[in-house]
């Protein structure tokens, strides 16, 4: 037996394919996220500025006022976030399924966190 701990030996890509395996969706979720360095939805309060990321799990047209608004629900295995682009009928890469990266200013509507007209980025759909 070696004198090194188990925490502190190197592991090896079988070892984390193994426990990539092992693990639910939502800790692989959460676990994308702080390799982003982003913070994670449910860690998210109103009028706060973050940087959050996850899966869209959802994609709707739905008018506000009148007035086009393309909303999307974002899921990183912590907590869902409303994001919406007001004004939008449809953006080319915002579908269901697809990993995002979006930046803004947090709010609460109707007991939900909302992020209105994010700074986006799509993640490449070869890393999923």
């Amino acid at each position: 037996m070696s004198a090194v701990p188990r925490s502190e030996k190197p592991v090896s890509r079988f070892r984390r394919m193994l426990d990539r395996l092992s693990s639910s969706q939502e800790d692989l979720e959460c676990e994308d996220s702080a390799t982003a360095g982003c913070t994670r939805i449910g860690d998210c309060h109103d009028r706060q500025v973050v940087t959050v990321t996850g899966t869209l799990r959802t994609v709707t047209l739905r008018p506000r006022a009148g007035v086009p608004a393309l909303e999307a629900e974002l899921f990183d295995g912590s907590a869902a976030l409303d994001v919406v682009w007001l004004g939008r009928r449809s953006i080319v890469g915002i579908e269901p399924g697809r990993k995002l990266i979006a930046s803004g200013r947090i709010s609460m509507s109707r007991g939900r966190r909302v992020l209105f007209n994010p700074k986006y980025e799509l993640r490449p759909l070869g890393r999923e």
